[in-house]
């Protein structure tokens, strides 16, 4: 009887050494050379990013736009033209035609276009900051927006459209490269999106100096109806405007507006501007959101 128990009692053990052997074995098979995750996912998982696109993403909008391909945002916006067309004088469809869109008020014109309320609420006008927000994620953009399209996640891709939709009748001038940072540096800031409405509160501390309604007369300082966009010191209805500003050139894109707005006496040393700026991104972000309203 005891021989008996023995006999069972061992191959029971053996049994139970060779699962175990066959299970380390297959779990090595399976993990053998798989430490990443598999080049195309089976399907997505919400809140994971494609690999390599966080490095992207790094990377500022102006280098981006400066490293961008015209061609392959025509290629990318071939996905679009289920909604929009974008030939010059094309008509609407699901969505508006997107000839000339590039640094218009956005939820403006388009022949008649219904925008969202959402995106009218938005403000601000369609420059490149705001164009690959939009293209990013609609939805976080403008809540509410009848935009259905999902949003590129790579920044590459947005920055190839955005190139892409300026050759249609605009062709601003692209900002500058940022310079890439020091070995050891702190990355480069994400640009802020900003919003029009609050901007327009934080305008209010300007109006001891500025007009900014169309034709307002100039003060101590110039009116500031559809500066954005103008030349440095342009004509602002004779406006005397010092000449350490004058020797700055250059023209009142949104960069360009940011640096003046965080110091104005830092960016044109000899100024006449006497406000010390506004340290917070976000307000400058806003305000500036406002003056591209105002044109």
């Amino acid at each position: 009887m005891d021989d008996r128990f023995n006999t069972i009692a061992g191959w029971t053990l053996f049994g139970g050494i060779v699962a175990l052997g066959l299970s380390s074995l297959s779990a090595h098979y399976f993990l053998a050379d798989k430490e990443h995750r598999p080049e195309q996912m089976g399907y997505a998982i919400e809140g994971v990013e494609e690999e390599g696109g966080a490095a992207a993403a790094d990377l500022p909008l102006p280098n981006l736009l400066a490293a961008g391909d015209v061609k392959a945002g025509e290629a990318i916006f071939a996905k679009c033209k289920a909604c929009h067309t974008a030939e010059q004088g094309g008509a609407n469809g699901i969505g508006p035609n997107l000839y000339g869109v590039v640094g218009e008020a956005a939820a403006a014109g388009r022949g008649g276009y219904a925008f969202s309320d959402a995106l009218k609420a938005k403000g601000g006008n369609w420059d490149f900051a705001n164009l690959d927000a939009w293209l990013k994620n609609p939805k976080a953009y403008a809540d509410g927006t009848k935009m259905s399209f999902a949003g590129l996640p790579k920044a590459q891709d947005r920055a190839n459209v955005i190139l892409y939709l300026n050759s249609l009748g605009t062709n601003l001038p692209l900002p500058a490269p940022v310079a890439a940072p020091a070995a050891g540096a702190a990355p480069a800031a994400v640009a802020v999106v900003g919003d029009a409405a609050k901007g327009e509160a934080t305008f209010a501390k300007c109006k001891a100096c500025h007009t900014i309604d169309q034709g307002g007369a100039n003060g101590i300082g110039p009116n500031l109806w559809a500066v954005a966009g103008e030349k440095v010191a342009g004509d602002r209805g004779g406006y005397a405007f010092s000449d350490a500003l004058k020797a700055k050139g250059g023209v009142w894109d949104d960069a360009t507006l940011d640096a003046w707005l965080l110091g104005p006496a830092k960016f044109a040393a000899g100024t006449k501007m006497t406000f010390a700026g506004l340290p917070d991104a976000q307000q400058r972000a806003d305000v500036i959101a406002y003056l591209n309203t105002k044109k």
